[in-house]
């Protein structure tokens, strides 16, 4: 948690990047959250039928390709840049780098105009794992008749892969392109946090701003749960909806008759301004950020106590943004449509903010994509500001029969943002992290 003492300093969010299942820029976005528009398919990105896998649904980036465009309105010298250093970077890397040069675009920040030793990145990410076809003419030169030799891995395996493999999958690219890209000198850092990450890495930027060691700071997350290995682990260890019905209504957060999380990609990226650095330059401003709060609670197994680690983090972040439950106009809550989950989630909720908190309207905008891995909870956060500017909270979809165990108010049609939330997201292994925001 942030010490209030040292912030002196107001922030404010002046842009917004996306790449998601809904599209890639903030006006898609609000259009498929107020229209009540699903971004689940059918997966497409997994041989899901010829692998026998169980991911059937996906929030997939579909109108991403990676292509120069899908990176935004370029002046010409960025875009020869960008195309030069597509080889360097994986799907994830990627899209953050999009979702970064959105975000700027959105924010009308012209090249060359900010001062590089005052802006700086904090970017959040997955795990980022190799894809299998990175292996194949390694893992063929070190097998015969069938037979994978161990031995010769070293001597003649590792020799075919290409020398860039490494550069694409360290989590720390995302941040080092996106400075490099844009003169950024300033603080930089790469947190590797799951869904945890999105929050984390805004929260950072945002006490970085605040404390005075930075002006000017793009922050946000990139993730998938859909690439091969990270979809593997998914349907290893999480609570996967599978059962045969309509993609567009698999996700059910706080569904009584819930199934499951739909596994998701995308990214996010916010532009964070000290509040008269932005004034000064006519910036639009989306909200204020005015708290951070995470926690982490795991028994000696390392098994995570996802309720109280979020009622935790609840109450720090209230506690640094001085705002008291009734002073929240909404929630965002994690809402992963898990069985389990949703039910500690609104045990957290409840926990934290006492009887107001079952006043208080909660969106969970992962119905409508679903769970973009660590991008979730910035791309979930720009749902909110959206909702803040357009006077309309998003209704959470497929929601149909209240669960007796989920005792909170579920956003439905007509509900209104109100002009303050929290952000909310926690990964498995009990770490959780919450964000708080104000209209300014």
């Amino acid at each position: 948690m942030t010490d209030s003492s040292a912030k002196c300093r107001r922030v404010v969010i002046t842009g917004i990047g996306v790449i998601c299942p809904l599209g890639s820029h903030p006006e898609e976005l609000w259009n498929g959250l107020s229209t009540g528009t699903s971004g689940v398919v059918t997966c497409d990105m997994l041989p899901v039928k010829s692998a026998g896998l169980s991911l059937k649904y996906a929030g997939e980036c579909r109108q991403f390709s990676g292509d120069i465009d899908n990176f935004g309105d370029l002046e010409k010298g960025k875009k020869k840049s960008i195309r030069k250093a597509l080889k360097m970077m994986c799907r994830e890397t990627q899209m953050a780098v999009a979702a970064a040069e959105l975000a700027l675009f959105d924010a009308k920040v012209a090249d060359g105009s900010l001062d590089p030793e005052r802006s700086g990145v904090v970017l959040g990410s997955d795990y980022m794992l190799t894809m299998p076809e990175d292996y194949i003419d390694s893992i063929n030169k070190c097998t015969e008749e069938g037979k994978f030799d161990y031995e010769d891995w070293g001597t003649d395996g590792l020799g075919q892969m290409t020398p860039l493999w490494m550069l694409k999958y360290l989590p720390n690219m995302p941040a080092s392109h996106i400075a490099i890209l844009n003169d950024l000198r300033g603080p930089n850092n790469s947190l590797t946090l799951r869904e945890a990450s999105s929050n984390m890495a805004v929260g950072e930027a945002f006490t970085t701003v605040a404390r005075g060691h930075a002006d000017f700071m793009l922050a946000g997350a990139t993730g998938t749960r859909i690439l091969p290995m990270q979809a593997i682990h998914a349907m290893q260890t999480e609570q996967l909806a599978d059962a045969d019905c309509d993609p567009a209504a698999a996700c059910r957060p706080f569904d009584k008759n819930r199934i499951g999380m739909v596994a998701g990609e995308g990214s996010g990226v916010v532009v964070l301004e000290e509040l008269e650095h932005a004034q000064a330059r006519g910036a639009k401003i989306y909200g204020e950020v005015t708290g951070i709060g995470s926690s982490l609670v795991a028994d000696r197994n390392l098994v995570g106590d996802t309720e109280k680690a979020m009622a935790n983090a609840i109450t720090a972040c209230l506690r640094d943004a001085e705002l008291a439950p009734s002073d929240l106009g909404h929630l965002n809550a994690h809402g992963l449509a898990t069985t389990e989950g949703d039910r500690k989630e609104a045990a957290a909720i409840g926990t934290a903010l006492g009887d107001a908190g079952k006043n208080i309207p909660v969106t969970a905008l992962k119905s409508y994509f679903g769970n973009l891995g660590a991008a979730s909870g910035v791309v979930e956060l720009a749902g909110s500001l959206l909702a803040m500017q357009h006077g309309q909270l998003p209704a959470v979809l497929n929601y149909t029969e209240a669960d007796p165990e989920c005792d909170l108010t579920i956003a439905t049609s007509g509900a209104q943002p109100g002009s303050s939330f929290l952000n909310l997201s926690v990964t498995p292994q009990g770490q959780a992290s919450v964000l708080a925001v104000v209209a300014s």
